[in-house]
């Protein structure tokens, strides 16, 4: 059983809670619950909240299928705060976003982020939009065939640039081969997470063969 009495709840027997995806670490909304709701939720590995505008317990995903399993539950050092992880199905926001903070109030010039999952979720709405005079919709439209032509040069690029001991060029052609097997991704309908949940049995039998070896 876990231990919860250790949490620090407000006035209103409410403790904030920031929902975080697992996978990409990109903060997907602020919630609160009430002890009961953490029960839940600690219970059914689902995220369960308190609405404090309904004043009633709310499963998230309940109605729009979108939940939100547990993976990892942590508290601040003052206790009165949590950090949820979670793997999401569907958008986090009820606007259809994929995070509820999508809306900027103050940026630097220099404060763009990049990341895996940004730029997959770009490539696939290039095949969605296919805008006129982007490469990726000229990818798409030429297919599959084309598709796999061009990881197969990535690849061999990547090779040379390795044999050249360049570092700044292989670097550069890996990003490359990358950019390029998302675009095939894309287009086999395949996803980030379907990977990620590859990845463990990929290190799980590279430790038999090595403790084999």
């Amino acid at each position: 059983m876990v231990d919860i009495t250790n949490l620090k709840f407000d006035d209103k027997g409410l403790i904030p809670a920031i929902v975080q995806d697992f996978n990409s670490k990109r903060v997907l909304t602020l919630a609160y619950m009430n002890r009961e709701s953490l029960e839940i939720t600690l219970k059914e590995k689902r995220t369960c909240f308190w609405s404090r505008s309904r004043q009633e317990l709310w499963r998230k995903g309940e109605t729009s299928g979108n939940y939100q399993h547990v993976v990892n539950i942590m508290s601040d050092c003052d206790s009165d705060a949590l950090v949820i992880e979670v793997r999401k199905e569907g958008p986090a926001c009820h606007l259809g976003n994929e995070s509820c903070f999508e809306f900027p109030v103050y940026q630097t010039e220099d404060s763009s982020i990049f990341s895996i999952d940004g730029l997959y979720n770009l490539i696939s709405d290039r095949n969605v939009t296919r805008p006129e005079g982007s490469y990726t919709t000229y990818l798409f439209e030429k297919g599959r065939e084309k598709i796999l032509k061009k990881i197969g040069e990535e690849c061999t690029e990547v090779v040379i640039g390795a044999m050249k001991g360049s570092r700044e060029e292989t670097v550069y052609e890996l990003a490359d081969l990358c950019y390029h097997a998302m675009v095939l991704m894309v287009a086999e309908g395949i996803e980030m997470n379907d990977v990620r949940r590859d990845l463990p049995h990929v290190m799980s039998l590279t430790t038999k063969l090595n403790r084999k070896l």
